[in-house]
């Protein structure tokens, strides 16, 4: 009751940001460098996936506004190409790239990181941001559950090929990594065993549910999130990876059930959603701010530390995962 009592009046919590701060409010000031001399934002390189609308766009747009070059890769070109076009238009010194990518294809993802090498840029900072949510069942050209594919396993050799390049980057400039997964608190909601889970709603259709697959892949973000911080530390790289929940928020991420009955429930929850800008805070939050410097592995909602469930924080279930997802994707290792 407390907690949902900060949220609804915008509590600031430890970082002195809340549910209502925005992500401008969170990263004004982050352009210089942190007091220890390892952590500056301007100049920086960001991949952002999904970035062509909602939240995505949104931490662009931002990310822009404080010197960052970016790079927008999208399965709609043309969305990415729009956005590109809104935020020069607002900030016309913005360095902005824009990419094809299909999160849900692993050997797109393979061609877009090819492609990125090619450009010879830094990359300081990697935004995990791309998601979706669909009622109907699909399966992707891998043979794997649609929202999984593309929420957790593209994301997982999409990182996976580009880490190489964070560390190199970080060795490079003096300036710590960053990679931010964007996850959901939603993830709470799945409990069971995963992988015969995964299996189950990929081969069977009418054992598929929309809201669990869901659940299912941003459980994985958050997984992933720990082991790889985990395993950045055993390698003593410069970089870090952190997870957050960007709140509820109306995005396109509902696009495929827009209606009356769909605009009734978000009217009568107005209350409990955040804007488009508040709901971007929390990754720019943990993108950008000096006090995270040297913190991995940790979950973010509202611009501070949260808890995820017990299966969130299970280390066993965490290295399972990986082992499984390595599988998956060692065609395009």
């Amino acid at each position: 009751m407390l907690e949902s009592i900060k949220y609804l009046i915008g509590s600031a919590g430890a970082s002195g940001f809340s549910s209502k701060s925005t992500a401008e409010q969170v990263t004004d000031g982050c352009s210089s460098s942190s007091s220890s001399g390892d952590f500056i934002i301007m100049s920086s390189t960001a991949i952002i996936t999904g970035a062509t609308s909602g939240i995505g766009a949104e931490t662009a747009r931002v990310l822009a506004k404080r010197g960052v070059r970016l790079v927008l890769p999208a399965r709609n070109v043309k969305a990415a190409e729009d956005i590109k076009a809104r935020i020069v238009s607002e900030f016309p010194d913005s360095d902005i790239i824009v990419m094809g990518l299909d999160l849900s294809s692993l050997q797109s993802v393979k061609t877009f990181v090819q492609h990125f090498l090619s450009l010879g840029l830094p990359l300081n900072l990697l935004i995990n941001n791309a998601g979706r949510f669909s009622y109907d069942h699909a399966i992707s050209e891998d043979g794997v559950e649609m929202t999984f594919a593309t929420n957790y396993l593209g994301h997982f050799l999409l990182t996976k090929l580009l880490v190489e390049k964070m560390i190199w980057t970080a060795k490079m400039s003096g300036v710590q990594g960053r990679i931010v997964n964007v996850s959901s608190s939603i993830h709470t909601w799945f409990s069971g065993d995963m992988i015969p889970y995964l299996s189950l709603i990929t081969n069977n259709k009418s054992q598929y549910d929309g809201t669990r697959a869901y659940a299912l892949s941003k459980l994985a973000n958050v997984l992933h999130t720990k082991e790889l911080a985990h395993r950045l530390k055993e390698m003593k790289a410069n970089v870090t990876v952190n997870c957050v929940h960007p709140g509820i928020v109306r995005t396109r991420l509902t696009r495929d059930r827009e209606g009356i009955i769909t605009d009734l429930v978000f009217f009568l929850a107005s209350k409990l959603l955040k804007t488009i800008p508040q709901a971007a805070a929390t990754t720019c939050y943990v993108a950008t701010n000096p006090r995270l410097v040297n913190v991995s592995g940790k979950y973010y909602s509202d611009c501070n530390e949260a808890s995820t469930s017990k299966l969130g924080s299970s280390l066993s279930e965490a290295s399972r995962l990986w082992s499984a997802s390595e599988i998956m994707v060692s065609a395009y290792l």
